[in-house]
C-alpha cells in the first residue's frame, strides 16, 4: 500500500531568492509589515553584516600583500612591481569605498589590522617562496600609511624578520 505524502510547501525566499527579496522591498515600502518574512529577512540581515566584515578584512590582506612584495621580494620586484603598485591603488580604493558606505566599519579595520598582516605575510611567504622570517614581525607601515594612496614602502626587508 502507497502512503501519500503531502509535499513540503516552500517558501518564496526558498523558490524565487530575487522574487523574494523583490517582494519583501515592496512590502516595507507599502507598509505591509505583517506580511514581511521577518525571519529570512533578519538572517538576510546578518549575513550582509558579516559579509561586509569579511569584504573588509579580505581587501586589507591583499593590500598587505601587495606592499610586502614591494617591500620585500627583491628578485621580483623589477618585473612586477608596476603590476603590484596597481593592485595596491585598487585595493585602497575598495577599501576606502567599502569604508564610505559603512563608516562604522572604521573601528573593525583597526581591530583586525594586526591578525591580517600577520595572515599577510603567510600568504606572501607562500605566493614568494621567501621564509617568514624574510619579513618584519611589526607591520611595515600604521593603518594610516597602509590606507594612504601615496605611501609606500622603503625596499628595505633584511631576511632576518627585522626592519632595516
Amino acid at each position: 500500500m502507497q502512503t501519500l505524502t503531502k509535499p513540503e510547501t516552500q517558501t518564496l525566499y526558498e523558490q524565487d531568492y530575487y522574487l523574494w527579496i523583490k517582494t519583501t522591498i515592496n512590502q516595507l515600502s507599502t507598509g505591509q509589515f505583517s506580511a514581511v518574512d521577518l525571519e529570512n529577512l533578519l538572517e538576510e540581515l546578518e549575513t550582509l553584516g558579516r559579509s561586509q566584515k569579511r569584504t573588509i578584512q579580505n581587501l586589507l590582506i591583499k593590500l598587505l600583500v601587495h606592499l610586502l612584495k614591494v617591500k620585500c621580494w627583491d628578485n621580483e620586484r623589477e618585473r612586477n612591481q608596476g603590476h603590484w603598485k596597481g593592485e595596491i591603488r585598487t585595493f585602497r580604493t575598495q577599501i576606502k569605498d567599502e569604508l564610505k558606505d559603512s563608516p562604522s566599519l572604521k573601528p573593525y579595520i583597526l581591530e583586525i589590522f594586526d591578525e591580517c598582516y600577520q595572515d599577510a605575510i603567510k600568504e606572501t611567504s607562500d605566493r614568494s617562496q621567501l621564509s617568514l622570517d624574510t619579513f618584519p614581525l611589526i607591520p611595515i607601515g600604521s593603518l594610516e600609511q597602509i590606507l594612504d594612496e601615496d605611501w609606500f614602502p622603503e625596499y628595505s626587508c633584511n631576511h632576518h624578520g627585522k626592519p632595516d
